[in-house]
C-alpha cells in the first residue's frame, strides 16, 4: 500500500511538469553560447524531431526565421561581401543565431503540442520560481557583502551599488538585469490572467529589484489598460498591488533612480547641453592698468596673497583643530556620527575602468572617421538611440539603392556586429578576424562609443543604438521589416481573438524589441513565443471543446 502510494507521487511529480521543457529553458536561456548550443544539442537527442511543418497559409513555425535567413543571403551577393574572409565568417555566425532560433521554437511547439496545457502551465511557473531564488540570492549576497540591508541607498564602495545595483540582478540566466526585467514582466502579466496573486507578487518583486524604468514604465501602461478593459475585481486589486509595490520602491528604496528616470525622461523631451565649467580667469588687464610702481604692487600684492593661500592649504603649516565635542542625547547617550558620504569611498570613481580605457584608445586610433566621439568636446544632446534611428533614415538618404535588401547582415546595426570588433562586446571574438564595416563604424558603433567610453551614468538603454527594429530596417532593409512584421507578428495576431495574456504580452514584447537585438540574444524572444504558443492552444482547445469537436 505505501509502495503504491509512493509510485503514485512520484509519478504525478513526473507529470507536474515538462521536465525536458524545463531543463531546456534553464539551459538555453543562458547568456552564454557555448551553454546554449549544448542546450539544443541535448533537447534534439531528447526529442528527436526535424518536421517544422512550414507551409504558406498555416504555416506551423513562423516563416519569418526562414525569409530572413534567404534575405541575408541575397544582401551577401548584393552587398559583394563574400570576397572577404572576415566577414564571411561573420557572415556564418549570423546564419548560427538564426537557426537557432529556429530550432529553439520548434521544440517549444513540440513542447505546447505533445504535454497537456496544465503541465506546461506548471512548467512555466515552476522557471519563474527558480529564477526568483535565484534573483533574491542575488539580491542578499549584495547585502552581505555591504552590511547594508538598502544596497539601493548603500553609497560605499565607491558606489559600486547604489543606483547600479538592480544591474547585478541577473536570475538564472547571468544575462543584463533587463533580460531578467522582462522575463519577470511577461511573469507579472501571466500569473496575472492565471489568477495566481502570489506568482504576480513574486514576479514584481524581482522585476522591481531589477531596477530596469524601461520595462517598469512599459508594465505599468499595460497593467493601467488591462485595469480600464478587461480585468475582474481580484485582478484590478492585483493590479493596484503592483503599483503601490513600484510607488514604495522608487520613492523610499530607491529613490535616487526615480530622479535618474525623471531626469531621462526630461533629457528625451527638451535635450540640453550641460554648462561650460567656470573657471578663475585673472583680470591681467585690471594688473596692466596705472603706473610701473602701481603695477609692481598689485603683482607683488597677489603673490603674497598666492603664498598666504598656500600656506593655509598645507596641513604642516596649520594648526590642529581641537576635537570637536562627542555628540550626545538629552539622556547622555552617544551617538555615532554617520559616514560622511562626500569623502572619497561614498563618491563615484573618476577614474576610467580598463573597458573605458579600450574604448578610448580605438576612439583615438579611428578618430577621423568618427564625426561624434571622434570630437574633443561631448555634449549628450538627444539620447542615443534616436540618434541611431536618424543615422539610419540619413545613411539609406544616401544610399537609396540599399533600402530594398539593407547593408547586409553585421555591416550596420546588431549584436554580431558589435561582438566582431573584439572591443569585447557581447561576448570574446578572435582578433585575428576582427571585421569592422565603415558603414558601422561611422554610425551606430560611433554611438555607442560617444557615450559609454564616458562616466557611467551615460551608459543607459535610451543611449544605446540596440534596436530589433533598426537592426532589420538598416541590415536587412524593407524586405526584413515586411518579412518580421507579416510572417512573425502576423503569424500570432491572426490569433488575436484568442488570446488571453498573449495580448497584452505581446504588446510588451513588442516594446521590449527596441531596447536590444533581442532575436540575437536567444532568452526573451524564445519565451515568449513559449507563452503565445501556449495561449493560442488553450483557447483554441476551449473553443473546441465549447463547440462540441472535443
Amino acid at each position: 500500500m505505501i509502495h503504491s502510494i509512493a509510485d503514485f507521487r512520484l509519478k504525478k511529480l513526473i507529470n507536474y511538469v515538462d521536465w525536458k521543457l524545463l531543463l531546456f529553458l534553464l539551459l538555453f536561456l543562458n547568456v552564454k553560447l557555448a551553454v546554449k548550443i549544448p542546450a539544443i544539442i541535448i533537447i534534439y537527442l531528447l526529442r528527436f524531431n526535424f518536421r517544422f511543418g512550414f507551409s504558406i497559409k498555416n504555416s506551423r513555425l513562423p516563416l519569418f526565421y526562414l525569409l530572413i535567413i534567404a534575405i541575408a543571403l541575397s544582401g551577401l551577393f548584393i552587398n559583394g561581401n563574400y570576397s572577404n574572409a572576415n566577414y564571411m565568417l561573420l557572415f556564418l555566425n549570423g546564419l548560427v543565431f538564426w537557426v537557432l532560433c529556429l530550432l529553439a521554437v520548434h521544440q517549444v511547439k513540440l513542447s505546447v503540442e505533445n504535454n497537456t496545457i496544465e503541465t506546461v502551465k506548471n512548467t512555466i511557473l515552476t522557471f519563474f520560481v527558480i529564477n526568483a531564488f535565484v534573483s533574491f540570492f542575488n539580491i542578499a549576497l549584495i547585502m552581505w557583502e555591504t552590511g547594508a540591508i538598502n544596497p539601493y541607498r548603500y553609497q560605499g564602495e565607491y558606489q559600486k551599488y547604489f543606483i547600479g545595483t538592480g544591474d547585478y540582478i541577473k536570475g538564472l540566466t547571468f544575462d543584463t538585469s533587463t533580460t531578467n526585467a522582462v522575463l519577470n514582466a511577461f511573469g507579472v502579466i501571466y500569473s496575472l490572467t492565471l489568477k495566481k496573486p502570489v506568482m504576480v507578487l513574486l514576479c514584481m518583486a524581482v522585476l522591481l529589484l531589477t531596477g530596469s524604468n524601461f520595462i517598469n514604465l512599459a508594465l505599468l501602461i499595460i497593467l493601467a489598460v488591462l485595469f480600464l478593459v478587461n480585468s475582474t475585481k481580484d485582478q484590478k486589486s492585483l493590479i493596484v498591488i503592483c503599483v503601490v509595490f513600484l510607488v514604495v520602491f522608487m520613492a523610499k528604496v530607491s529613490p535616487q533612480n526615480n530622479q535618474y528616470a525623471a531626469e531621462t525622461f526630461k533629457n528625451i523631451i527638451h535635450p540640453s547641453r550641460p554648462p561650460f565649467p567656470k573657471t578663475a580667469v585673472i583680470n591681467a588687464t585690471a594688473i596692466t592698468k596705472g603706473r610701473p610702481d602701481t603695477i609692481r604692487r598689485k603683482i607683488a600684492h597677489q603673490y603674497l596673497d598666492s603664498i598666504y593661500n598656500a600656506s593655509n592649504k598645507n596641513p604642516i603649516n596649520n594648526p590642529v583643530k581641537a576635537a570637536l565635542p562627542v555628540a550626545k542625547t538629552v539622556q547622555g547617550r552617544i551617538i555615532i556620527a554617520e559616514p560622511d558620504i562626500n569623502t572619497k569611498p561614498y563618491q563615484t570613481p573618476t577614474d576610467t575602468v580598463p573597458q573605458q580605457r579600450k574604448l578610448l584608445t580605438f576612439i583615438n586610433q579611428h578618430k577621423g572617421k568618427l564625426p561624434i566621439s571622434g570630437e574633443a568636446s561631448f555634449f549628450p544632446g538627444l539620447p542615443g538611440k534616436a540618434l541611431a534611428l536618424l543615422q539610419s533614415l540619413k545613411f539609406f538618404q544616401c544610399h537609396p539603392v540599399k533600402i530594398i535588401a539593407g547593408d547586409g547582415m553585421g555591416n550596420f546595426s546588431s549584436k554580431l556586429a558589435f561582438k566582431a570588433t573584439s572591443l569585447g562586446f557581447a561576448g570574446k571574438y578572435p582578433a585575428r578576424f576582427t571585421y569592422i564595416n565603415n558603414d558601422f563604424l561611422t554610425n551606430h558603433l560611433d554611438i555607442y562609443l560617444n557615450f559609454f567610453s564616458k562616466r557611467a551614468e551615460l551608459h543607459s538603454l535610451t543611449n544605446s543604438p540596440f534596436s530589433v527594429y533598426d537592426q532589420l530596417f538598416a541590415e536587412y532593409g524593407l524586405l526584413g521589416l515586411l518579412a518580421f512584421a507579416i510572417f512573425y507578428i502576423g503569424f500570432f495576431t491572426k490569433h488575436f481573438k484568442k488570446l488571453t495574456y498573449g495580448l497584452p504580452v505581446l504588446m510588451l514584447m513588442l516594446v521590449a524589441f527596441f531596447i536590444d537585438y533581442w532575436f540575437e540574444q536567444l532568452s526573451v524572444v524564445v519565451f515568449f513565443e513559449l507563452l503565445l504558443l501556449l495561449n493560442i492552444k488553450e483557447t483554441t482547445s476551449l473553443k473546441a471543446v465549447k463547440y462540441g469537436r472535443a
